[in-house]
């Protein structure tokens, strides 16, 4: 309600403004006569007064009303202050809400024939400088309203503009958001699923073992207080990363883990009750650092699958040189028929990781086996 009061405020203003100006210089006492309205003549004098009050809503059939007046004094040889004025007016609402083309058309009409009238009036003095004042107030009016009407497309394209940046600065912070969450899942995924895969294992083992083998019983039993203090420890630093805001306070977490660790890791599986053999893994080439961390994790989620679904817990990994990288292909022996792997959640993120490192992953199960195999370009030289 209060903006609607604030834009009504101008507009009555301008009103009022344009009905006393046109009233004044028709009513006005010119000493010249040809300027002059007497009797019957002021009613096209005054009229246009009123019809600029709805120059707004029809500006092209007020701007007509006008040069009808103005015309209808210049056949009684008068050249009309107030209806040139008004005309001035009618020509900045013209140009300040029509389209550019069809406004510029309707004004350049009305001032040559509003020239052509007042040359006959003043006897064939087109460029006589009384009249020519008011025509330049109607050219003047017409310019402003061209200079309004760009101002506010301008401001119309500005506005717009914002609102589809802000926009995409929503749809980008959604999309990062949606990513980050993607990545938080996957890493929790990485580093939970091979220990409770191992807590499972143990834990099936020392139910079985617990009275014939109570020796067997106790063993799983650790490696089921190990698995839950590293794995406890894997969430603790990954929680750790959510919540620091400052960079500096991650100097105490772990390290992304490569290749480098490969034998620590194949030793975790194996006292998990894996029987892992490593063929090829003597010297094996640099990978640049997001590459050698997504092998990392080849290693990682191939030999939990092997641990969680291998018929015999046995699992080959063997590595091998490619014309431009290094390939890493583990395999393990499974019930079921041959067809491609695509579920799981496990080898989608692990596919993300390595794509996102330059690699390629694949999967296949023949009838006997299951093979996961990748493969990591070498970093060019400038990389390494």
């Amino acid at each position: 309600m209060s903006t609607n009061r604030a834009s009504l405020v101008p507009t009555l203003l301008g009103d009022i403004s344009a009905v006393a100006v046109i009233v004044l210089l028709g009513a006005l006492p010119f000493p010249d006569e040809e300027f002059r309205a007497h009797g019957w003549q002021l009613v096209p004098a005054l009229l246009p007064a009123l019809a600029l009050l709805l120059r707004r809503r029809a500006p092209l059939a007020v701007l007509g009303v006008i040069l009808l007046c103005d015309l209808l004094l210049a056949a009684t040889g008068i050249v009309g202050p107030s209806t040139l004025m008004a005309l001035a007016i009618s020509a900045y609402a013209v140009t300040d809400r029509l389209p550019r083309t069809p406004a510029l058309v309707a004004v350049t009409s009305m001032v040559g024939i509003v020239f052509v009238a007042n040359a006959m009036v003043l006897g064939g003095e087109p460029f006589d400088s009384r009249a020519m004042q008011f025509l330049a107030f109607i050219v003047a009016g017409a310019a402003l309203g061209i200079a309004t009407r760009s101002r506010r497309d301008y401001t119309i394209v500005m506005s717009e503009r914002v609102e589809r940046a802000e926009r995409s600065r929503e749809e980008e912070s959604r999309r990062r958001v949606a990513e980050e969450r993607v990545s938080i899942a996957r890493d929790l995924h990485d580093l939970v699923a091979h220990q409770i895969s191992v807590i499972s294992l143990n834990a099936g083992v020392a139910s079985a073992a617990v009275e014939t083998k109570p020796e067997r019983a106790r063993e799983a039993l650790s490696t089921i207080r190990s698995a839950s203090r590293t794995v406890l420890a894997d969430i603790g630093a990954l929680l750790a990363v959510l919540r620091a805001e400052d960079p500096d306070d991650l100097r105490t977490l772990r390290p992304q883990p490569g290749l480098a660790e490969r034998t620590a890791l194949f030793e975790r599986f194996r006292a998990g009750g894996l029987i892992v053999e490593v063929a090829g893994d003597e010297e094996l080439p640099a990978l640049t650092p997001a590459a050698d961390h997504a092998a990392h994790f080849v290693l990682l989620e191939g030999l939990t699958n092997a641990l969680k679904h291998g018929d015999h817990v046995l699992a080959d990994v063997d590595f091998g040189r490619t014309a431009n990288g290094l390939r890493i292909t583990i395999t393990n022996t499974v019930a079921g028929g041959a067809g491609p792997i695509t579920s799981g959640h496990g080898l989608r993120g692990l596919r993300e990781r390595v794509s996102a490192a330059g690699g390629h992953i694949e999967t296949h199960r023949t009838a006997r086996d299951f093979v996961l195999r990748a493969e990591f370009p070498l970093p060019a030289k400038g990389d390494q």
